[in-house]
């Protein structure tokens, strides 16, 4: 090394008079740690090192069932939506390398958000570059400082965050207790700005929301609504619409928040509305204005994935045998799930701690499936979950094998 060339002096460890900024995330580090010091693989960092098909991919080497994506209507692989992709790409380029409001709007991000316009029947569509995007904007732009939002405890972190960002109120109430959100509401004072924000499918528990009974609440107190079905739309609903037109309330939404990355399978989120003014959301949603617009080839596979899923009854019907066979069959096995029934194609199977849990996930892992393990404080009342989630690409066989792996695992860790 050259004399007299002045080298940046080597990190050095906090000393007693200087902060140690990762000194708060402590408790999570001695998790990890713990966990890795029994030698096992780290359930959070999983390398997939090539994937098959929707429902299958190479894991450690070894052939695995894939039961943790999301790849609700397993779009990922679909011929068509490939194709879009590959063509945008060779005529567009590899990326936009702007914002919407710039030079970021190309010809498949208007047909993409026509495609969305259609799939749901309103007449706004706005694509956002993730789904977190989506309810950070909206919320944050929506609701601000004096207004009130009312939202459901065990909501999305993107759905919290939106709210910090806005400084908004934030009245949280009970899961799915729809006399604790009557109360919350009675307690704003009257003539408030108040958004409702509401999940159709809660992703941990994989449990639906009494949407119903709530948007008429929200109603009767002068309140906006915006519901998040990230976890339904495509497969839930006649249309595939969600939890918001299964039971009936769709045209009662004033905003439907949404993503690509479960059921249609690429990756950006959206939010879809009748307000009339919505449009005015595309020069004052600073995640929309500020972040660089999606690759062509990814509209483009957005685009051609939801224009399927318009047609995708079969494969619906297919999904929700899935659901209902692999939940009556961990049942009869002896594990305890998040839901009484199938709600959706989330099963989160409920683990006695994070340790037992962890030696589940990895029994599974090492006979070929994977699921995701979610841990506190990201799961309801402290749980330890393994949350499975359906694909209409896995096949009856696939399921039964899941099970067959499912008991083996179980009784090896004495889950069961």
């Amino acid at each position: 090394m050259s004399e007299g060339i002045a080298q940046p002096d080597r990190p050095q460890e906090p000393d007693g008079g200087e902060t140690d900024l990762f000194s708060k995330f402590d408790d999570i580090i001695a998790m990890r740690e713990g966990l890795l010091s029994q030698g096992r693989e780290d359930p959070f960092n999983l390398v997939m090192e090539q994937v098959l098909s929707p429902t299958r991919a190479i894991c450690n080497g070894r052939e695995t069932i894939l039961l943790g994506t999301y790849n609700y209507m397993g779009m990922t692989f679909d011929p068509d939506v490939i194709e879009a992709g590959k063509q945008a790409l060779a005529d567009f380029g590899s990326g936009t390398t702007g914002s919407r409001v710039l030079n970021g709007t190309y010809q498949g991000h208007k047909e993409c958000e026509d495609a969305l316009r259609e799939f749901y029947g309103m007449d706004h569509a706005m694509v956002f570059s993730t789904g977190y995007q989506a309810n950070l904007g909206i919320i944050s732009t929506i609701a601000g400082k004096g207004d009130y939002v009312v939202l459901d405890i065990d909501s999305h972190a993107s759905i919290w965050d939106g709210c910090a960002m806005g400084k908004a109120e934030i009245v949280p109430f009970k899961h799915n207790d729809i006399e604790a959100m009557e109360k919350r509401m009675k307690r704003i004072p009257e003539g408030a700005g108040i958004l409702v924000v509401l999940e159709g499918v809660y992703s941990m528990l994989g449990d639906t929301a009494p949407l119903k009974e709530m948007i008429r609440i929200a109603k009767e107190h002068g309140a906006m609504v915006l519901v998040d079905e990230a976890h339904s739309m495509g497969f839930i609903g006649e249309n595939g619409r969600g939890v918001a037109e299964d039971q009936g309330v769709l045209d009662k939404v004033d905003f439907v928040i949404g993503t690509f990355s479960k059921s249609v399978g690429t990756v950006g989120g959206f939010c879809v509305s009748n307000h009339p003014k919505f449009e005015i959301m595309r020069l004052v949603c600073r995640p929309y204005v500020f972040t660089a617009s999606l690759p062509p080839s990814v509209v483009a596979t957005a685009a051609t994935s939801i224009r399927k899923l318009m047609h995708g009854s079969n494969k619906r019907a297919h999904l929700w045998e899935n659901s209902r066979t692999l939940h009556k069959g961990l049942r009869d096995l002896g594990f305890e799930l998040g839901t009484e029934e199938p709600e959706s194609a989330i099963i989160a199977v409920i683990m006695p701690d994070l340790e037992q849990g962890a030696a589940m996930w990895e029994a599974l892992i090492e006979n070929g499936l994977y699921v995701n393990l979610a841990r506190p404080p990201a799961t309801p009342a402290n749980m330890t979950l393994l949350r499975c989630s359906l694909c209409a690409e896995h096949s009856g066989e696939e399921v039964e094998q899941i099970l067959a792996i499912f008991e083996k695992a179980g009784k090896a860790v004495g889950i069961i």
